[in-house]
């Protein structure tokens, strides 16, 4: 069973650990550990742990929008990939992000390269609406609505 549940200032070296991972470090722009504390303790940022049979199994980093409606999916790392704990975990941040968060839309950017995440986030009903630079390269914007 996959859950999530709010992350605490104790897990920014276990974040920052988990971002350095060959598999993962190439599709996000990582924080440092000092980072991931400074950020977890700003209210604009929710961090959720991924937790499957109660281990630690990844993390999700959301910033939330000013217009009380949406709320940026900054970032999603998964220990172990190919397993389907992703696309599970995804399913319970948007259960938070509509009951806990009160958000009606989830919007993301993803790295062109990142196939991967593209095909789970389109699978899941995410819809690319726009495109963006970064100094990394281009970014693909998507979005979803969560009633």
């Amino acid at each position: 069973m996959v859950s999530v549940e709010k992350a605490s200032v104790q897990d920014a070296c276990l974040f920052a650990r988990l971002e350095q991972v060959a598999d993962t470090k190439h599709y996000i722009l990582p924080y440092s550990e000092a980072e991931h504390a400074h950020n977890i303790l700003d209210p604009s940022f929710i961090y959720l742990r991924i937790l499957e049979a109660e281990k630690l199994a990844g993390f999700f980093i959301f910033v939330l929008d000013t217009d009380q409606c949406s709320v940026e999916f900054r970032r999603v790392v998964v220990s172990e990939k190919d397993k389907g704990i992703g696309k599970l975990a995804i399913a319970a941040m948007e259960y938070f992000c509509r009951t806990n968060l009160k958000r009606t839309s989830i919007w993301l950017d993803v790295f062109e390269c990142n196939n991967r995440g593209r095909h789970v986030y389109e699978k899941l009903g995410y819809e690319r609406y726009g495109e963006s630079e970064h100094q990394c390269g281009k970014l693909f914007l998507y979005q979803k609505r969560i009633k």
